[in-house]
């Protein structure tokens, strides 16, 4: 089971918060509440908090405000806050289609995350480290259906989230499902979730 203290030296861009606050939707005053009780971003005179969308916050802070969302909020909460990343963090151009829209996550996730400023996964370059787990991205052949491994220290629910948004962005009719089995909040180092469209 991953705890905060391996990603003591991760850190996660500033537009990533902001999907916290934009998961809760128009109660995004309780999103701001906890974000600012665990030291992240600043709050403004009306209650909003603000972000440096280009800065680095530390990933275990981070993390361990997604747990207070789930104790208080619950995994729908979680699901919510999946379901905004992709509007807030960048992804590459080359994302056309529902096949490349699911390999486009892993890249994504590893550029908004880094250590010591550096992001971990360099666009320049194409190498990426692994530091932080991976979403992954099989293709059944002669299916419409593709099957991503997860191994990030995120919430189930809240990978789900990102998995349906970025799918259904290219395919309205996909749906994502947690298959039966592994998963993190068993203990388990990875959830597969099936990605299907008609």
């Amino acid at each position: 089971m991953q705890t905060y203290e391996q990603f003591a030296d991760v850190d996660v861009l500033g537009a990533n918060l902001q999907s916290i606050v934009d998961g809760f939707g128009t109660f995004s005053i309780l999103g701001n509440g906890i974000l600012f009780q665990e030291g992240l971003g600043n709050r403004g005179r009306d209650d909003s908090i603000s972000f440096e969308k280009d800065k680095w916050y530390p990933l275990a802070t981070f993390l361990r405000a997604f747990d207070r969302i789930g104790k208080d909020f619950g995994e729908y909460m979680h699901r919510q806050v999946g379901l905004s990343i992709p509007k807030n963090a960048p992804f590459p151009p080359t994302v056309v289609d529902i096949d490349t829209a699911i390999q486009s996550i892993d890249v994504a996730y590893h550029m908004n995350h880094g250590v010591n400023g550096v992001a971990l996964f360099s666009p320049a370059t194409g190498k990426k480290t692994d530091r932080i787990g991976n979403y992954g991205y099989e293709r059944q052949v002669g299916k419409k259906l593709i099957l991503s491994k997860c191994s990030t220290p995120y919430p189930c629910a809240f990978d789900e989230g990102i998995l349906t948004s970025m799918a259904q962005r290219f395919d309205r009719t996909s749906s994502v499902t947690h298959a039966p089995g592994s998963c993190r909040k068993k203990g388990a180092a990875f959830c597969i979730y099936h990605i299907a469209w008609k």
